[in-house]
């Protein structure tokens, strides 16, 4: 069985093995797309196909919906050419369930794929834009995918389009730019830009972005003077906030072995140029959560006809709420302390950290203890339970392949949001001391002791990507594990930028902890290890 359209007209094979299909007309629905799209979607990653390609086939499969989605990769269009027009646009997701239980599913809602890159699909993207029926534009392009600078020196690409205007711009936003162009030169069509990236308040920063270019085209008189003051018209486009939540780790063999022993063949895992794992399939646990702030200028998009399925759409304030419970205390800070410290000490899988007493004590220490007490209850969710369900259910699956490697990647742009806003909020507040906070400066300088690339045992590894890495390790790079301290003529400019942590450290009165916590992390091998032992109950 070989993922395309000729072999899903044959079900019988696919349904006896286990595999679900398609309950609707593809063909209808490609055709009623190409006329009338709704949804394009930006960033054509696992967690599209896992999470928000299933929600549009859940739509298409009950009736709620007649069109599919529209996809298109603008940072590694190898993606497209590898695991999309191959296989007809298809995909198949592999949920793991944490009772060992797998669900199996053919994934049929993308009608069209297309890369940014291209000339003739960027073509055909503003000839989507300028559509009236089109609602929503989602992205998905991780939070870096949002900068127009680095290190204070606006991205060469950028400076590029500033100066080129809308017509034929390189870089993602640029681009997203200039398709905005072309649906307000249609008419001033409305439009919802939807971020879906794990950051914080990400529809200010997707907003930021493009108003950036429309600023500098409209003073440069590349773009109608109009242009501006529509991008700022929420009545006309409008950009909401969102919270995500689902773990699509990297595809995995075993997963992929489970696939061809089912009978499907052509399953294979590929490298594109730009490091990008990609497959066929897409592998992911069964929790997932999307909260919307409602803001729709087009009209209510058929998502939101969607029940059960862990989708909400509400005001602004709560999506605050959900996406600040989530990102910066009750998940995503939990997530990077098992990365950092599963690096120091050799693991390769998120589920088999969570065998270790003290690393167990540790997350649940800076979930329950240290995070909890800033918490806003949204309302809709319910910290506690969320975090429980992250504890016991969703981080100690042992079928779900996530590795310590991938949430390590772009350490430095999450750790201010997933533990300074904590730090702040114990400095607003008039009934916590900052003083208190333990494990989080412990995690901060775990994180430090983490980028010198030497585990616990005095192996070297290979640090996961991060665009302050290079900086950050010539800063470091005297320092050698078993060497005595005091460190603080190192570790002072780093602790000291608020850029790195959200604040600095030191005015915070944490800077000296982490430096205590770094020395001890440096005694030599197996100081990671008894640091964690000594510091945890």
């Amino acid at each position: 069985m070989r993922l395309n359209n000729t072999e899903l007209g044959d079900p019988s094979p696919w349904k006896k093995a286990g595999i679900e299909l398609p309950h609707f007309d593809r063909s209808a629905m490609i055709q009623a797309t190409r006329k009338t799209p709704a949804w394009v979607h930006l960033g054509a990653g696992n967690i599209f196909r896992a999470f928000l390609a299933t929600l549009q086939q859940d739509l298409l499969d009950t009736g709620l919906a007649k069109t599919g989605i529209i996809v298109a990769a603008g940072y590694d269009g190898e993606i497209i050419d590898r695991v999309y027009r191959p296989y007809d646009n298809l995909s198949m997701v592999v949920t793991l369930k944490a009772d060992g239980s797998i669900h199996k599913r053919v994934i049929a809602s993308i009608a069209e794929a297309l890369r940014m890159d291209k000339p003739e699909d960027f073509d055909r993207l503003k000839a989507i834009f300028r559509a009236p029926s089109l609602q929503m534009v989602s992205l998905t392009i991780t939070e870096k995918g949002y900068d127009l600078s680095r290190a204070g020196e606006t991205l060469p690409e950028v400076q590029g389009d500033f100066r080129g205007g809308p017509a034929n711009p390189a870089s993602y936003i640029g681009r997203l730019a200039g398709l905005c162009y072309e649906r307000y030169t249609a008419g001033k069509l409305p439009v919802a830009l939807v971020s879906m990236d794990n950051c914080s308040h990400n529809g200010d920063k997707l907003f930021k972005a493009v108003e950036a270019f429309a600023i500098q085209w409209a003073e440069a008189g590349l773009v109608d003077p109009g242009f501006l003051a529509y991008i700022r018209d929420p009545r006309q486009v409008s950009f909401p906030w969102t919270m995500i939540d689902k773990i699509t780790p990297r595809p995995d063999e075993g997963v992929k072995h489970l696939l061809l022993e089912a009978g499907c063949t052509d399953m294979a895992g590929q490298l594109t140029s730009k490091h990008t794992w990609v497959a066929p399939f897409v592998n992911a646990e069964e929790a997932q959560y999307l909260v919307i702030e409602d803001t729709f200028p087009g009209g209510p998009p058929a998502l939101k006809r969607i029940e059960n399925a862990g989708v909400f759409f509400t005001d602004r304030e709560t999506v605050d709420k959900v996406e600040r419970m989530k990102v910066c205390t009750c998940l995503n800070p939990l997530h990077t302390a098992l990365a950092i410290f599963g690096c120091l000490l050799g693991y390769t899988k998120i589920s088999d950290e969570m065998q270790n007493p003290d690393l167990v004590k540790l997350v649940a220490g800076i979930g329950y203890k240290e995070g909890l007490p800033v918490v806003v209850d949204p309302g809709i969710l319910a910290p506690k339970a969320f975090i429980d369900e992250v504890l016991q259910v969703r981080f100690p699956n042992p079928f779900m392949p996530d590795t310590p490697q991938r949430i390590a990647t772009d350490c430095s742009l999450k750790i201010p949001i997933r533990f300074g806003e904590t730090i702040k909020a114990y400095l607003a507040s008039k009934t916590l001391r900052v003083e208190d906070l333990t494990l989080i400066p412990l995690v901060l300088a775990g994180w430090i002791r983490y980028l010198l690339g030497v585990d616990d045992r005095g192996a070297t590894f290979t640090v996961s990507p991060d665009p302050l890495y290079e900086s950050l390790a010539r800063s470091l790079s005297a320092l050698k594990l078993g060497q005595r301290g005091p460190f603080h003529e190192v570790l002072a400019p780093i602790l000291s930028d608020p850029g790195i942590f959200g604040v600095n450290l030191y005015d915070a009165g944490l800077g000296e902890r982490v430096e205590q916590y770094f020395e001890e992390l440096m005694a030599g091998p197996g100081a990671v290890t008894n640091t964690l032992k000594r510091h945890l109950p």
